[in-house]
């Protein structure tokens, strides 16, 4: 299985390095596209390195290449929609083809610019209501919102949870029990 993150400087460390660190130790690889395929630095100094450039390939051969396309928070996203405007465009071509698409906290802007929360549920960081609601979802306040081949967050805090949800999607098994509570 191979993810992507989707990602520029300025992304909350935690909101990447926690789903990154937990695809890996679950076998997937797993790579870092950025605008122009080099490292980037999260909020807290964080530093990671990215090996695909976003405006080097279509956006449909980034979801035919990948099972599953994570967008952290913080900054990010919003430079994203003008240091790299095709992100939004991979974003969608993942939809179109309705593989899991997992966004926490503010990646829920990128999903506004990809245009694809109209008519369904979906959460993310609290000042995000309006413009959810906006593009059409209805926002959740709740720590993780699945919505067929969405999953989404508020904070870092609900990382455990957004992790566990974005796992039983693409373990094809999205009634499993979670896995803090199995024994």
């Amino acid at each position: 299985m191979k993810g992507l993150v989707l990602v520029t400087d300025g992304f909350e460390d935690s909101e990447f390095s926690y789903p990154f660190y937990r695809l890996r130790e679950s076998g997937w690889d797993v790579d870092v596209a950025t605008p122009d395929g080099d490292s980037v630095t999260g909020e807290h100094g964080y530093e990671f390195d990215g090996n695909v450039a976003i405006d080097e390939e279509s956006p449909s051969w980034f979801a035919e290449e990948y099972d599953l396309l994570v967008v952290p928070g913080g900054d990010s996203p919003e430079a994203l929609r003008t240091e790299a405007p095709a992100a939004a465009d991979v974003v969608a071509a993942f939809d179109d083809r309705e593989k899991p698409i997992a966004a926490i906290c503010h990646g829920a802007q990128l999903l506004i610019s990809a245009d694809i929360l109209a008519g369904r549920r979906a959460t993310g960081y609290w000042s995000l209501e309006v413009d959810v609601e906006n593009a059409g979802a209805e926002y959740v306040d709740e720590p993780v919102v699945v919505d067929e081949n969405l999953v989404t967050s508020r904070v870092p805090d609900d990382l455990p949870a957004f992790m566990d949800a974005t796992l039983r999607l693409v373990e094809a098994d999205p009634e499993a029990e979670p896995a803090a509570a199995r024994v």
